[in-house]
Order: structure tokens, then sequence, then C-alpha cells
């Protein structure tokens, strides 16, 4: 099987590394890739979010099966070009991959498919604004209405704040979605869906704050792990029932089902799971803890996803213990980031790039705001912790930075779901 994966980031990376271990696998590109893809897989330039120049592309290089990472080319129709062309794609429709591409479209479609989620208004016009953040609060969440690379969202007790971040989005053409409050851990759950058939990957849980104790903005993601020692036990069979099967299903119904990778952001309250959001690609670190886990053989899971055939293929397995990802950052991050530094230790086993680029002189330097990803695994979480955290030492970036407290607290068993007993009841049906 020859794969292609499209997407320049450390998900992208640790995607090609799962595909390379898959023996079906006889050839592997990236486009365009980064300089740790371009270790064990093809680079090929290419606009990944334009749908004709990666359909060309795959016809070019022979790609039996074509894997898009990143959400924006899924948005654009990218997937669609692919499939028009008769390649196997993994990755939603335009149509679909509305599911993130727009939040008022899935809490539409969570409403239909009756999903638990946090009660949401939209609002288009700044005349509205504050009329409509009266009725929220004390918590406000406001969320830019499109993609937004996972920084569009303010969480803020400060009515201002809130009002400041929604006239700006307004003012710049954005549609504003105003929620409630969803008390909880959050975690992630990345399901493999053929359309109708849905099968869930294990759970992981992401830090977005870019500072230690979930302090200071929103990033892409600072760091994340897998799997969550402290869930509730039946908790991925109780949200694949009462959450991702019933938005699969509605978005079937509607005549645009969901093939790919259906992520769900969820808050675990003391009601049960409800949906922060829904994304429709793999996300990004959590993805690299995740399949640093998989033993099941990835590019023939995808590619039986992308054919329909994926409940013919047996159960995932899983090793045993836990894998920690810890984001390197550089600085500036997440605003406008410094580039063009040389990188020390990157080539190290466990180390996923994402901003970064191999030089004419050989060396390895920074191309972007999240550099690197460093993962360790172990035979728990704190033994993952650990082994991150000693290879991220073994790692320079002049001016990066990093958190220190990735997965520390459920190390610690200091993770709970509000609602003790009852939390347990609702997740187990």
């Amino acid at each position: 099987m020859r794969v292609l994966v499209i997407g320049s980031g450390a998900r992208e990376h640790a995607l090609v590394l799962a595909a390379s271990h898959d023996p079906a696998v006889t050839a592997l590109a990236c486009a365009p890739g980064n300089a740790g893809t371009a270790a064990i897989s093809e680079q090929l330039p290419v606009d990944a979010t334009d749908p004709a120049a990666v359909t060309a592309l795959a016809r070019e290089w022979r790609a039996d099966l074509v894997v898009i990472g990143p959400e924006a080319p899924l948005v654009n129709g990218v997937a669609d070009a692919v499939r028009a062309a008769g390649i196997a794609c993994f990755g939603p429709s335009a149509a679909a991959a509305r599911i993130e591409g727009s939040k008022a479209f899935a809490k539409e479609v969570m409403r239909a498919a009756g999903v638990p989620t946090a009660h949401s208004e939209v609002v288009d016009n700044p005349a509205h604004i504050d009329a409509a953040l009266d009725r929220f609060g004390p918590i406000w969440v406001v969320k830019d209405d499109g993609l937004a690379a996972g920084k569009g969202v303010v969480v803020t007790d400060d009515l201002a704040k809130a009002r400041a971040y929604a006239v700006t989005l307004l003012d710049g053409g954005h549609r504003v979605v105003l929620e409630s409050y969803l008390d909880g851990p959050e975690a992630s759950l990345f399901c493999l869906v053929d359309g109708t058939t849905v099968r869930p990957l294990l759970p992981a849980q992401d830090f977005k704050r870019v500072g230690d104790g979930d302090t200071g903005p929103n990033t892409g993601g600072m760091g994340a792990y897998a799997p969550l020692p402290w869930a509730p036990d039946g908790l991925v069979d109780d949200i694949v029932a009462r959450i991702v099967q019933p938005t699969v299903d509605e978005l079937a119904n509607r005549g645009t089902p969901f093939t790919g990778l259906l992520y769900a952001g969820l808050a675990l309250t003391a009601d049960g799971p409800h949906v922060v959001e829904f994304n429709c690609r793999f996300g990004d670190p959590e993805t690299q803890a995740v399949l640093a886990l998989l033993e099941s053989p990835l590019a023939t899971l995808l590619h039986a996803t992308a054919t329909g055939k994926l409940a013919e293929q047996p159960p995932l397995q899983w090793a045993p213990g836990a894998a920690v990802t810890v984001v390197l950052a550089a600085e500036g991050y997440p605003g406008r980031p410094r580039v063009d530094d040389v990188i020390t230790g990157a080539d190290a086993p466990g180390v996923l790039h994402a901003g970064t680029r191999r030089a004419e002189d050989g060396s390895v330097r920074s191309s972007g705001g999240r550099v690197l990803s460093v993962v360790g695994t172990g035979e728990d979480l704190e033994a993952a912790r650990t082994n991150a955290y000693q290879l991220l030492r073994s790692v320079h970036l002049p001016g990066g930075h990093h958190r220190t407290d990735i997965a520390l607290a459920a190390a610690r068993g200091e993770v709970t779901v509000p609602g003790g007993d009852q939390a347990q009841a609702a997740a187990n049906g």
C-alpha cells in the first residue's frame, strides 16, 4: 500500500511513524512534511489546502491511500476531490467537516441527535452581544464560530474581557458562539468512523493553556497524555453510545455521512459527559500520545475506514502502560513565534517534529510556534512523565518554552470527576 499523508505538524509525524510500522505499507510520503517526517518518508511539496493540487499529487505519486491530517484541507473539500479521482481518502467530506468548521452547525447536529452539550447562542450582530452575554456567566465561554487552530476560545469570569473578545470577532466578520460553562475535567476521544461503524481509540487529555497550572492564553495544545487512569468505568462505551454514534447517525441521515476521524472534545460533568466541541480529524498533541500506544497496523485501519470496511477489522490492540507528550514551543508562542533557531537533539527517538525544517547546512531549524512534541512511554503515567521530561532535557531550542506539569495531577491521583457516584452512574448508563 502506497500511503500519502497530507500536513506538516507533529500529528503528521506521528501518523507517518505509525504507518511506517504497518507491514502492508510499501511506500510512504508526507506533503509538505517537516524535518522529522523527511527521515522516514518521501517529502513532496504541495499546498495542502488546494483540492486540485493534492489530487494531482496523489495521482502522480500513485497513492493507494491519502490521509489528511489538518482540518483546513478537509473543510476546503480536499477529501472530496481525492475521492472523486478514485483514490481512497481518510478524511470527511467538506459537508461532514462542518462539524468542526462551524460550531453553530455542530450545535444544530447535536440538538437533532439529542447529544448532551452546553447551552449556546449564536450572535452575528454587535447590537445583540450585551443582551446575549447577560444570559450567560458568571463564567463566560466565547468562541469563534469558524476554524481557529485551537485558539479561538476565551473562557473567563471577566465580563469586560468576554465582551471585548466577542466584539473583536464580530468586527472581523466572524460569528460568535456563546456557551454555558461545563464543569469537570476535559477528555478527548478519537473515533474511527466509516460512515456507520464507530471504533474508539484510547481516551486522552490535552492541555490548552500556555502556562503551568492552566494559566495564560489558549494555544493549539502544550501537551497530552493517554489513557485516563481516573476515568469512570465504562466511560468510552458510554461516550460512543450517547454521543458519537448518534452524531454519526444524524450526519448520515442528513446525506452527509462522516468518514474519517471524529474527535469528541468532552467535559466530564456530574451529569455525565457533555460535548465541548467536535473536530473532524486527529487532534494535536493527543495523537502523539495515543498512537505511541497503538499496536494495531495503522495504515490498514485507516484504509478500512476510508473504504467502508471498518467493521471487518479485528479489535484494536494497545500496548500496556501510558504515554505523555510535552510540546516544546518557540519564544513568543502563542503570539508571533521566533523562527530559524538551530535545534539540537531533535533527531532522537520519541521526538516528533512540527514547526521544523532542514537547512542547507544540515541543521534542523525552527519554523513555527509549536516546534516539537516529545513523547515518553512507561508502565504508568509517572514513568511516562519521567521519560518524556528526561528526553526533553536532551533537546535544546534557544528561547524555547514548555509546561512542566503535563499529566502531573493525573499521575498523583488528583483528577476527579465531579459528582462521584452520580457521575459513575451516568457513565454506566
